[in-house]
């Protein structure tokens, strides 16, 4: 079973590609240590099973996935973002 994070905030990049547009993702272990990684680490940590992410919206969690861009990049963005640029994650306060 994967390690389970919210994420709180993130580091956007100056790109407008929706497939480039996160440099990382932070949030606040249980501990109250603060952490932040960057996309691909997120990525290669979905992708292998040992950890998971979502964000509380409305009391809800929202899973994060990893999508891939019609170019063969692949990004996160929440489980119920549709269209062609995901914006819920952009939406959280930007890491300090």
């Amino acid at each position: 079973m994967p390690s389970r994070y919210q994420i709180h905030c993130v580091t956007p990049s100056d790109r407008l590609n929706h497939d480039r547009r996160i440099r990382s993702i932070g949030g606040v272990n249980a501990d109250g240590a603060r952490w932040r990684i960057s996309e691909a680490t997120a990525i290669a940590g979905i992708e292998s099973g040992e950890w998971s992410f979502y964000i509380s919206r409305a009391g809800q969690a929202v899973e994060i996935v990893v999508a891939l861009s019609k170019y063969g990049i692949k990004y996160i963005k929440t489980a119920d973002d549709g269209g062609l640029h995901p914006d819920t994650l952009l939406a959280l306060p930007q890491c300090r």
